[in-house]
């Protein structure tokens, strides 16, 4: 089988698309770009090898089917030691439960739990009176003027969420919160040599924290997930500094899956209420529209745009050979406007019924998602149940990214 040889030409365009993704205005509005894309194919190469996948279908195809596979720590060692594969916040990542492959995934997700019905309860008494608390201190800033939304609401409540559940100390949080940010690089589409390399120091952090917690808790074993985990790893693992690292992963698993994409969705869900009065005013009429309007934010403009797999074997996509080992990066951002699954995909409609692949497929289909949902949940109700109407001040920043979206500021007013 032979892959798809790219003309020169449609590698500059290809690579120029990328660029205005990256600016302000390609992050302001990247759809049209998207849509841009998606005119060449539903399956593209992509520059730099491998391939774009933009249609709904075979995104949802690749993300189901057990013949793609993460680009495990296997894979990325294949790649060679001067590829960003190397980089040690890239060897590092793969070692975290969503980057495992069967069977060591299955091992691993067994061992971390879920997120059921009986912790969703136990957490959602937190979550709401945290929200409470973080509207409080909002309308306390709105009365004497404007305020920054995302940085007094979206960036604290996921990290009050799961810092309490995992028992951190909120003395650490904020420093948390920024390592999460620097990390998010080595995952993303196409990072700079500068942004890797603060990812590996955010991670080398992250990796002395966490051992260190796990140390620590190992002196006074309690009820948290972090003294279960110890527990379950005891029995799974024989070797002390093995089971120790094994936990150390998955709780550096659960924070960062738990802070970049959650806080950018409560953002992005805030940006849209506050941008149309009528949405507004609709969800104070009927808030039983919440959970819709929550899983249409994720439809519309999700918190990761790019989720990548790779070939376990030589395969046929939408007509495109590709090989054993390539690449193929679901482009979920466009997927999520394509016309082929999505009536009228530009407009914000809450009458659309459920599915997306904001939250992934498959096997790797996010642990976190309940608790994505009821953080968002019971933010929106709060939200048009508590406080007067907001309004945006300006349209916000957003970081240069393409793979992790993510609103810098959010700034709002009493309308």
């Amino acid at each position: 089988m032979g892959s798809v040889t790219t003309p020169i030409s449609d590698r500059r365009a290809t690579v120029a698309l990328f660029s205005r993704l990256r600016t302000v205005q390609g992050q302001a509005d990247p759809f049209p770009l998207y849509a841009e894309l998606r005119s060449r194919g539903d399956v593209s190469p992509a520059p730099w090898g491998g391939f774009l996948v933009t249609g709904f279908g075979a995104c949802d195809q690749v993300l189901r089917s057990g013949t793609w596979l993460e680009p495990d720590t296997g894979w990325r060692q294949r790649q060679g030691e001067r590829t960003r594969w190397s980089a040690p916040s890239s060897r590092e990542i793969s070692r975290t439960l969503p980057a495992l492959n069967p069977p060591e995934h299955t091992r691993v997700r067994r061992a971390a739990g879920t997120f059921d019905r009986g912790t969703i309860e136990q957490i959602g008494s937190r979550v709401s009176r945290v929200v409470d608390g973080l509207l409080d201190s909002l309308m306390d800033h709105l009365h004497t003027g404007e305020a920054d939304f995302a940085a007094l609401v979206s960036e604290e409540l996921p990290i009050a969420t799961i810092g309490d559940w995992l028992g951190l100390p909120s003395a650490d949080w904020s420093r948390l919160r920024e390592l999460t940010h620097d990390q998010v690089f080595t995952q993303e589409l196409l990072p700079s040599a500068s942004q890797l390399a603060r990812s590996d120091v955010a991670m080398a952090e992250l990796r002395a924290y966490f051992l260190a917690l796990v140390a620590e808790r190992r002196t006074r074993l309690g009820d948290d997930p972090v003294s279960r985990w110890i527990r379950t790893w005891d029995e799974l693992e024989p070797d002390r500094d093995k089971a120790d690292e094994a936990v150390y992963f998955l709780a550096l698993f659960v924070l960062l899956a738990a802070l970049e994409t959650t806080s950018t969705l409560l953002s992005t869900m805030a940006l849209l209420l506050v941008e149309d009065p009528d949405r507004w005013g609709l969800l104070a009429a009927q808030p039983d529209l919440v959970p819709a309007f929550v899983e249409e934010s994720l439809r519309y403009d999700p918190p990761t745009h790019v989720i990548s797999r790779v070939a376990a074997q030589d395969c046929v996509l939408e007509g495109v050979e590709v090989r054993a080992d390539e690449m193929v990066h679901l482009m979920v951002g466009a997927a999520h406007r394509d016309p082929a699954r999505y009536p009228a995909p530009d407009r914000f409609d809450l009458s659309r019924g459920p599915g997306h692949l904001a939250f992934s497929g498959g096997i790797h289909y996010c642990l976190g998602a309940p608790l994505a949902r009821l953080e968002a949940q019971t933010l929106l109700s709060r939200m048009i149940t508590h406080l007067p109407r907001l309004t945006l001040v300006r349209r916000p920043s957003r970081a240069p990214r393409v793979a992790f979206r993510r609103l810098l500021n959010l700034d709002v007013a009493l309308a």
